[in-house]
């Protein structure tokens, strides 16, 4: 399939700040015709939307309110106004929480849910143009510790979901590239509490002890990431980018 980013379309989710915001940061540096950044932070996407346009010019950047937990129906909305999503990026996030199924819902359901809705509007058997999906998963979605078990289970969801849709035979049928990228630790308002002295005390010593004896990156190393992870990546394949140094097919 053709993997150049110029004039494509591109809805983030979780687009308003942090690493989704990096990516669609990055896609328009690419020649992206269109960001979409869909968020439930109205505040941060209004914010992100003024600095991309600032950068990237005008109606290159554009924000739409959305949970994606709660709001599937926007998806059609989307697709009224602009017809065809070329590439799909699913990057919502929020603070480690013992709400364990709200847990769930944003780092899994939102995937699959949204993941699907896609697929079927791209698939090429379907009608479609074919596409690409792309899924944040993490370090944690392949290398287990003893830290935050349900958002790895998350992130190890989102890996086998990633790999099993985007299998070859699955691409081969329908045209619809499915990918992913495992961030290590980055530098976002997520893990604000991890880099923060004074708000490290509020975690446990171990994991705030671990985590920072591992290298850590900006968010915009992740939207360089995915950047060339979108051009070099066959479906179905997981990519790592840790400490800002170069991408890696992990298994």
């Amino acid at each position: 399939m053709e993997r150049s980013l110029k004039n494509k379309v591109v809805a983030v989710v979780g687009g308003a700040q942090g690493i989704g915001c990096a990516i669609a940061d990055h896609f328009l540096l690419h020649g992206t015709k269109t960001a979409i950044l869909l968020d439930i932070n109205s505040i941060q996407g209004l914010k992100a939307v003024g600095t991309l346009t600032e950068k990237h010019g005008k109606d290159k950047a554009v924000f739409i309110k959305c949970d994606a937990t709660t709001e599937l129906d926007t998806i059609s909305k989307i697709l009224e106004t602009y017809k065809t999503i070329d590439v799909l990026v699913l990057s919502a996030g929020i603070p480690n929480s013992p709400d364990h199924r709200k847990m769930v819902d944003v780092y899994i359901t939102s995937v699959i849910e949204w993941s699907m809705k896609f697929y079927e509007h791209m698939r090429k058997d379907n009608g479609g143009s074919g596409g690409t999906i792309i899924t944040i998963s993490s370090i944690f979605g392949f290398r287990p510790v003893p830290y935050t078990p349900v958002y790895q289970a998350a992130k190890y969801a989102v890996f086998g979901f990633t790999k099993s849709l985007g299998h070859l035979e699955n691409f081969q049928k329908t045209g619809v590239r499915v990918l992913g990228l495992c961030p290590g630790f980055t530098e976002t308002a997520l893990t604000k509490k991890l880099r923060d002295p004074e708000l490290q005390k509020e975690l446990p010593g171990d994991f705030v002890k671990y985590a920072n004896s591992l290298p850590w990156q900006a968010a915009e190393d992740v939207g360089k990431a995915a950047v060339e992870m979108y051009g070099r990546a066959d479906s179905g394949t997981m990519w790592l980018i840790e400490g800002g140094q170069p991408i890696e097919e992990v298994c």
